[in-house]
């Protein structure tokens, strides 16, 4: 309806992912950085998690749109709470492959053939798994046996595994995994997006149907969207969404904040926003009224304004400047360590860096992630300080008024 209305080619907004909407935020630019590197190795497992709705699926089938297919044979799966030997089955079925009854041993069979076709053919092979953490731990073993398929000394087959937060925590804590945890050569969490991202965001989605500038957004109206998201890309969709099937009903060419806000009523009305509490901007005029007894209890009692942790803030600086030094250092000894031939490394002690650089990287983004956390208290509390000052100017100047009055 909207995009009738507005004169776009499509749907801009759409929960399904669709790589023609791809937007490298930096997060998204990180992680496409993580997944060159490792598909660079050939081998192993390359694991990118995130929240629900950060954009995996999304990067997932920005990647498969642009692989070479006369280089690389890529097949993805989106897996339900499957065990090791259906998750095989589904495994060929990725691939092409007709397995007659349900043999594991033949469906292991015939993938094994397939892969080695592709060697042959000048083609490696990727498997890529979303919603990894529907898995149970048998089924990321089979996973990890399908990537032990070589063809002499080189594998066959390299895995992408796509999941959240729980997947990440269970591969980094279950002993059961061990060996799959030292097979992965790369990873990365998807974080959310930044508040000054979310503009470009909606504009490049827009831009990608036809939008030359109609309807146009109040530059409020993003940064309103950055705190009601979290940044979050699906829930950025869903809302602007509404919005502007808001907008086309009312026959509006200019979303404001009123708009939004009135959307966002809606959503917290119907149960349909899963966004993080207390976010939600309130206008001005709608503030609460608040009764001041006097200027000399205003003066003994002043409100109190959430403090931020000064020592908790250097720390986490402190912190990511010297894990920032450590992956420097890191990645120049493993530069001068790694073989000239384009052969994958297989050096134990130099596989083992590579694992320790990426649960360095992973402790940087956490380092970030808490920084981040610590800017968005600090501009909440100046929100609340200015807020506060405003009531009192009006107060102050209302007694002015009474008293001349008077």
């Amino acid at each position: 309806m909207y995009d009738e209305f507005y004169g776009l080619t499509g749907r801009p907004f759409q929960l399904t992912p669709d790589p023609r909407f791809y937007f490298e935020s930096g997060t998204h630019r990180k992680a496409l950085s993580y997944l060159g590197y490792g598909l660079a190795q050939g081998e192993g497992f390359i694991v990118i998690t995130g929240e629900v709705g950060a954009g995996k699926s999304t990067l997932a089938a920005h990647l498969m749109a642009s692989v070479d297919r006369q280089r690389l044979t890529a097949a993805q799966i989106v897996t339900s709470a499957l065990d090791g030997e259906e998750l095989i089955h589904v495994s060929a079925r990725a691939f092409g492959l007709e397995v007659a009854g349900h043999d594991k041993a033949t469906a292991l069979a015939q993938i094994e053939a397939f892969l080695h076709h592709e060697a042959r053919e000048g083609r490696r092979c990727l498997l890529v798994v979303d919603e990894s953490q529907n898995l149970s731990v048998s089924a990321l073993e089979e996973l990890r046996m399908l990537s032990n398929f070589q063809l002499g000394a080189h594998p066959l087959l390299q895995i992408l595994l796509l999941g959240q937060p729980e997947f990440r925590t269970l591969l980094q804590t279950s002993p059961e995994l061990e060996q799959l945890r030292q097979r992965v050569i790369a990873s990365h969490h998807l974080d959310a997006m930044e508040p000054s991202e979310i503009g470009a965001y909606i504009e490049h989605r827009l831009a990608c149907v036809g939008w030359t500038g109609n309807p146009a957004f109040d530059q409020r109206v993003y940064a309103d969207l950055a705190k009601a998201t979290g940044g979050v890309p699906r829930r950025v969709n869903q809302i602007v969404n509404r919005l502007l099937l808001m907008g086309a009903v009312e026959q509006r060419q200019h979303i404001d904040a009123a708009m939004l806000q009135a959307v966002l009523t809606d959503l917290a009305g119907d149960g349909g926003l899963n966004a993080p509490a207390a976010v939600t901007p309130v206008p001005a005029s709608e503030a609460p009224v608040v009764e001041l007894p006097s200027a000399q209890a205003v003066v003994a009692q002043p409100v109190a304004a959430p403090t931020l942790d000064d020592a908790a803030w250097r720390a986490a600086l402190a912190q990511r400047d010297e894990q920032i030094a450590e992956l420097q250092q890191a990645i120049i000894e493993l530069a001068d360590m790694r073989p000239a031939a384009a052969e994958p490394v297989a050096d134990p002690e130099i596989l083992a860096q590579l694992e320790e650089a990426n649960r360095r990287i992973a402790a940087l983004a956490e380092a970030e992630r808490r920084i981040a956390s610590l800017e968005t208290r600090t501009v909440e509390q100046e929100q609340a300080i200015r807020h506060t000052l405003t009531m009192l100017i009006e107060w102050i100047e209302a007694e002015d008024y009474q008293r001349a009055a008077a």
